[in-house]
């Protein structure tokens, strides 16, 4: 292993040493004490401690780092209290995740740390999001983001470096190559002959470094980050190294061959640099054996604090409370002045007045710039804002999400337009796993809106006519909006753009262009969780939103004898069940109408609730009606019987009577 070729300076050297050998002694202790039961997991980075503590030393402090499982020399570089990892990996109050997440799944602001989550490949999106709102504000840094080589399979690899690559992002692609996914050895990965050569693919400048060598990682990164923050673009970076423990601990690593093994223990990065620093007489055995005494010693007295911190105690209060970020909702009421728009109008409105009073709100989606989105919602939107905040984007939904979530993360606000609510489903894993769940595992917010232009009634077809707000209503940390009518979606947008956690914004796509109303002009807010009683009466009470609520609203003008309470629920995470308990407690009977399909939708949660809560009040059998359980099919004559609009009248009559 040649280090004299590398420039760098004595100190550094030394320094590079010591952070070195930092995480080699505090994961040699963790696996004594994994072996005694006192922390539940390990994944080790034994081996690839160069690769981490290169690339952290030459960034700056306040450059973004999102590391993964085998990068404790990012957290000991960073300079994170040692009792701090302690006790996050041993579920204590003192760590990061108040015991609600294990080993390095945290973030930390206070040290420009991004952790992972486990399904690894959202982390290389929000690494973009970081580093587009870098680029929007004019900042000269450098977001460094890690993943394995397995991690490379993942189709949020490909839309990540795409997105980078298109819109020049300064983000280092650091991928360590250590020959397996965790037995899966790379041959059986990837067809390439090297990780880096899949830079060519997106035009990407790419590396290959000697990821043991800790003198070239420190170097190269170096080099190309003071570039990087004067040429901003995106740099794909291979290390080739080797873990010398299993993928964790409980795996072991029988299936490599033990030759293989022994010529990566000759390659050790702490051992060999050692050796070199010893020759060079930058260092000499007395001087490291007192530097690994001082380690070992701060190990044991932050231990020994992390161990003195009371265990948690469970308080669901507390639980509960930390699903979402609190925020002062404060009430903008609407004026009198109103015009007589469309929902589509209303949306493009409100979302027009958000951009103007917030100037960290960046638009993205599909073909949202200049051809103004395929319903046309941001149109004449590049004129008024440019092009760095109204932004198209390519076909990856999963990549725009986390980055949406990057953008958060960095101090900005983000509304994606998913083109159609169906295409959710391949945005799907950052939206429940990464937005709605990082707030309750880290404290960190999600300011992220994405619009969802949903529903039938347009014979489009199984993929483009889905109401799927139930995938999302289930999910805690996720709020869901779906408003009926033009004025309630100019407010109610208002409050989703205003409201620091994740909303998905459902707009029906049949309401875009027949719903008209009077919208006032200004721009106002109306809080979450509160339904619309539309219409009073004794006789029964109505629960329905979006779509349903005109059909609703139809089937009672027709039978006019019917006096029932209408309520429009408008947002479905928040819900408001106590309007729904008071209408039932007067009314004696409950009838729900819902798009989506019957079973496992908000339906028959709300049906399960009242039961609960307001039984001894009922005078007859609550009824859900909603669509057919199959796909939503494309011809007019099928998707008239597939929706439960004509259904309803019959089973409200029925229930009338009964």
């Amino acid at each position: 292993m040649n280090f004299d070729t590398y420039q760098v300076d004595d100190q550094i050297k030394k320094r590079l040493y010591k952070a070195m050998l930092k995480p080699r002694l505090i994961e040699e202790k963790m696996l004594i004490l994994l072996r005694q039961g006192k922390i539940s997991k390990w994944f080790s980075g034994i081996g690839q401690e160069a690769i981490s503590v290169g690339v952290t030393s030459a960034l700056n402090d306040d450059e973004y780092i999102l590391p993964m499982h085998r990068n404790l020399g990012v957290f000991t570089t960073r300079e994170i209290p040692l009792y701090r990892l302690f006790s996050q990996w041993q579920g204590k109050e003192n760590g990061f995740t108040n015991g609600r997440d294990r080993s390095f799944h945290f973030g930390t602001q206070d040290y420009n740390i991004v952790g992972m989550i486990s399904h690894l490949g959202p982390q290389l999106g929000v690494a973009d999001g970081i580093a587009l709102a870098h680029l929007l504000r004019k900042e000269p840094k450098v977001t460094a983001v890690f993943t394995g080589e397995g991690g490379t399979s993942e189709g949020d690899f490909h839309e990540a470096l795409n997105v980078a690559a298109v819109w020049n992002l300064p983000v280092l692609f650091c991928i360590e190559n250590n020959g397996y996914g965790l037995s899966t050895p790379v041959n059986e990965q990837f067809k390439c002959e090297h990780i880096a050569d899949k830079g060519v693919g997106y035009g990407m400048e790419s590396h290959i470094i000697d990821g043991n060598n800790v003198l070239e990682v420190y170097s190269k990164v170096d080099e190309l980050c003071n570039d990087i923050r004067k040429n901003p673009r995106p740099v794909l970076l291979e290390f080739k190294t080797f873990r010398m423990r299993g993928h964790e601990e409980a795996s072991g690593t029988k299936y490599v061959p033990k030759e293989l093994m022994d010529e990566w223990g000759r390659k050790d990065p702490l051992d060999n640099f050692y050796n070199y620093l010893l020759e060079s007489k930058l260092m000499n055995k007395e001087e490291e054996a007192g530097l690994r005494q001082e380690i070992m010693q701060e190990i044991e007295d932050h231990l020994q604090h992390a161990s003195n911190a009371p265990n948690i105690s469970f308080d669901q209060s507390k639980e509960l409370g930390d699903v979402y970020k609190s925020y002062d909702f404060k009430e903008i009421k609407a004026v009198d002045d109103k015009t007589n728009i469309r929902l589509v109008d209303a949306i493009s409105d409100g979302l027009k007045a958000a951009m103007e009073k917030f100037d960290n709100l960046v638009i993205m989606g599909q073909d949202v710039a200049e051809y103004g989105g395929v319903f046309k919602v941001t149109d004449g939107f590049v004129e008024l804002f440019g092009k760095e905040r109204v932004r198209n984007t390519p076909i990856c939904e999963s990549a725009i999400v986390s980055a949406a979530m990057g953008l958060s993360i960095n101090g900005m606000k983000a509304v994606m337009e998913m083109q159609f609510a169906d295409f959710a489903s391949t945005g799907f894993n950052p939206i429940v796993n990464y937005l709605a769940k990082t707030h309750y595992r880290w404290g960190e917010k999600a300011d992220v809106v994405i619009r969802m232009p949903c529903g039938g009634g347009v014979a489009a077809g199984p993929f483009h006519s889905q109401t799927n707000e139930a995938w999302f209503t289930k999910t805690p940390g996720l709020k869901v909006v779906y408003p009926a009518f033009p004025s309630d979606a100019k407010g109610l947008l208002a409050t989703a753009i205003e409201d620091p956690n994740p909303v998905l914004f459902f707009e029906h796509k049949a309401l875009y262009r027949s719903v008209y109303e009077e919208v006032p002009v200004n721009a106002y807010n109306i809080p979450f969780g509160k339904a619309n009683l539309l219409k009073e009466g004794n006789d029964i009470t109505v629960v329905s939103y979006g779509a349903g609520v005109h059909w609703a609203l139809e089937t009672l003008k027709k039978h006019s004898n019917i006096k029932a309470d209408l309520l429009d629920l408008r947002t479905l995470q928040p819900l408001d069940m106590e309007s729904i308990y008071r209408s039932v407690q007067k009314t004696g009977k409950l009838i729900i109408l819902q798009e989506d399909s019957l079973f496992g939708g908000i339906a028959s949660d709300i049906s399960a609730l009242v039961t609960e809560n307001c039984f001894k009040f009922l005078d007859g059998p609550i009824k859900r009606i909603a669509s057919l359980e199959t796909p939503i099919p494309f011809n007019s004559e099928l998707e008239r019987h597939y929706l439960p609009k004509e259904r309803f009248e019959s089973e409200l009559l029925d229930l009338v009577a009964f």
